[in-house]
């Protein structure tokens, strides 16, 4: 980014009280710095400079949990336009289609942003973010901050107010142990049935106190700048109940995947795995006048195109989820649609190709690509280095994502976040590929290399779907110029990023050589998106048969500098330190090439029906889509 200097300086005017709160965004604006980062920084400095942290940083000042009819970014809440005099279940059906398929509705246990969606009607976290990346409470009564007293000053220790007279919807009531019992499950290592995808964000936390039922501290292993992120937003922050466990972290419950209470909504009334999940309104919804909705269904399957058109051209659907459709089909949908609309939302999305340093092809102990097997060809930091400089990422960005849409050299990037790297570049050189391969060893036989018997081949997966597919030829019409083999293998996406242990083709198990798809950072600090290249304590942060293929890190990379970055990170007590470290984590990744970044994709592309209050269902670089579902409704 060009912006890093003068946005630097730019800060620190504020600081010192050189320019005004709204000053400074203006000429973040005028910078192109995103409104998102710019609002985080902004009250960043605000509260340092009212005493609000001896450390200089502390995020966001206290908010209390009364709803905000506004759709203005920083307000006190979600938008809830047009809900003040509705009654729930008013609005009758909504329909939405997601073209990937959901599994499970566990969240914890989700490897898939399709499963995070089905679950995220409903169960919740403590708190969640606004468009404008500013913290609101969900289940609080305030957001933690030094002014309000319950965040301490060291930022070690956090406490949260609970909001009275919450229930789960079978009507037992919410308290202070469910926050305990979730940390507790999350963190517990040693079992063997139900671990959790969220174990590296929590295990930062050391305890979890319960003085009353609606108080509940958390005191973590070291001050943190992050202490947000575990309790905030839909990947990391949902509360479990308790006694739906038996109060026991042990228990796997297996019927929670697929039915799971929460304090959220919605209830599930039905699931159909790899097709269709229905659901009905919470009666024991915390706010009598919603959902609007009476009933939700969400169908799965088909593509990203038909999913369009089921919005866009039929009208049968009311909201399509995720349109990786080539930009010509799909302007010429909208052009011709007079009842729904598209919305592309800027992010942090990357779409990318991740290597497997481990051997998809050797079984081991019962399972392959094992993290103690090599790959014997992509092990080779050459073939990484060569592979990298052959990847047209401009081709790729405009042909199959838009004019609009930038190639980016960074895994953790979006316009104006202090975490995009200033230190990356891409290249498209095949000449220095070819040289590259030559220097190593890697010599021609016939149109493919070969070095000490190994061919240079490689198996390259990813999930059904016209533009991946489009991908997959220009990537492997490239590695063929360099002498590389390519094995193309296209699954079916609900099967792809499918979470089930017994699933070998989901992209947790990472049985090719190179898979590809999408993922976002989910905080302002996202520690629990870098997770996915960390090794952790024993290697359990890998992806492997002994934990269900449950770890975060699928490319089987491990790394001691990465990992000890990783850690200083969730210690970090500034901005500017988690920020520095941040960077410090990506470059480590594409500096050893552990993925290879194509596009900075829009947080979501979706299609959504004119008859909905589109202020309500405006979605942020941090939430996935469904985070404000509770105030959907029809325009009044």
């Amino acid at each position: 980014m060009a912006h890093f200097g003068p946005y630097a300086q730019l800060v620190e005017s504020l600081k010192r009280g050189e320019i005004d709160r709204r000053t400074f965004l203006a000429r973040a604006g005028a910078l192109g710095v995103g409104l998102s980062a710019a609002l985080f920084s902004a009250n960043a400095v605000t509260i340092a400079a009212a005493g609000g942290s001896k450390n200089g940083f502390a995020l966001y000042q206290g908010q209390d949990a009364t709803p905000s009819a506004s759709p203005v970014a920083g307000a006190v809440g979600p938008s809830a336009v047009g809900t003040e005099s509705q009654t729930r279940g008013q609005d009758g059906e909504l329909r939405i289609i997601l073209w990937q398929a959901p599994t499970l509705a566990s969240p914890h246990n989700a490897t898939g942003t399709k499963d995070y969606l089905a679950g995220s009607l409903v169960v919740e976290p403590l708190m969640g973010y606004l468009p404008d990346g500013t913290i609101f409470p969900r289940l609080v009564t305030a957001v933690p901050s030094v002014e309000n007293g319950l965040l301490s000053e060291d930022l070690k220790t956090v406490t949260f107010k609970l909001l009275e007279g919450v229930t789960w919807s079978d009507g037992e009531p919410f308290t202070s142990n469910d926050v305990k019992f979730t940390f507790e499950w999350i963190t517990n290592l040693t079992r063997p049935t139900n671990l959790s995808v969220s174990s590296a964000v929590w295990q930062v936390i050391e305890k979890v106190e319960t003085p009353d039922e609606l108080t509940a501290v958390a005191t973590f292993k070291s001050p943190s700048a992050a202490w947000f992120e575990p309790f905030t937003g839909g990947t990391n922050g949902y509360i479990y109940p308790a006694h739906k466990f038996d109060n026991d972290p042990n228990n796997g419950n297996d019927a929670f995947l697929t039915n799971p209470i929460g304090t959220g909504p919605f209830v599930i009334d039905t699931f159909s795995p790899n097709d269709q999940v229905t659901y009905k309104a919470n009666e024991k919804y915390r706010e009598p006048n919603k959902p609007a909705f009476a009933s939700v269904i969400i169908k799965g399957g088909g593509d990203a195109a038909s999913a369009a058109r089921a919005v866009l051209e039929t009208g049968e659907y009311d909201y399509a989820w995720n349109l990786q459709v080539e930009p010509a089909v799909i302007d010429s949908m909208v052009k011709a649609s007079t009842i729904a609309s598209l919305v592309a939302d800027p992010g942090t999305s990357v779409e990318r190709l991740i290597m497997n340093f481990s051997d998809p092809n050797k079984e081991v102990d019962g399972q392959r690509s094992e993290v103690n097997t090599p790959n014997p060809v992509l092990a080779d930091d050459a073939v990484r280095k060569a592979m990298n400089l052959s990847v047209p990422r401009d081709v790729i960005a405009h042909q199959f994502y838009g004019e609009q849409i930038p190639p980016t050299s960074n895994i953790l990037t979006g316009e104006g976040y202090a975490f995009t790297s200033p230190n990356t570049s891409w290249e498209f050189n095949i000449d220095e590929a070819n040289k590259i391969l030559d220097d190593a060893g890697w010599a021609k036989d016939g149109d493919f290399r070969k070095k000490d018997g190994v061919e240079l081949k490689i198996s390259y997966a990813t999930s059904i779907n016209q533009v991946r597919q489009k991908t997959q030829a220009v990537v492997k019409q490239a590695f063929n110029a360099i002498g590389m083999d390519v094995q193309l293998e296209q699954i079916d996406a609900g099967i792809y990023f499918d979470s089930a242990p017994g699933n070998e083709q989901n992209i947790g198990h990472m049985y090719w050589d190179l898979a590809m798809y999408t993922s976002n950072a989910a905080s302002p600090i996202p520690t629990s998106f870098m997770s996915a290249y960390y090794g952790g304590k024993d290697l359990s942060n890998i992806a492997q048969k002994s934990n269900g293929w449950a770890g975060q890190n699928a490319s089987r990379w491990h790394n001691d500098e990465y990992d000890k970055t990783f850690e200083a990170l969730g210690a970090a007590t500034t901005l500017e330190e988690a920020n520095e470290l941040l960077i410090k984590l990506n470059d480590l990744v594409i500096e050893n090439v552990v993925v290879i970044p194509q596009v900075n994709r829009p947080a979501d592309q979706y299609a959504i029906n004119n008859k909905l209050e589109k202020a309500n269902v405006k979605l942020g670089a941090f939430e996935y889509n469904f985070w404000n579902i509770a105030n959907w409704n029809l325009v009044r």
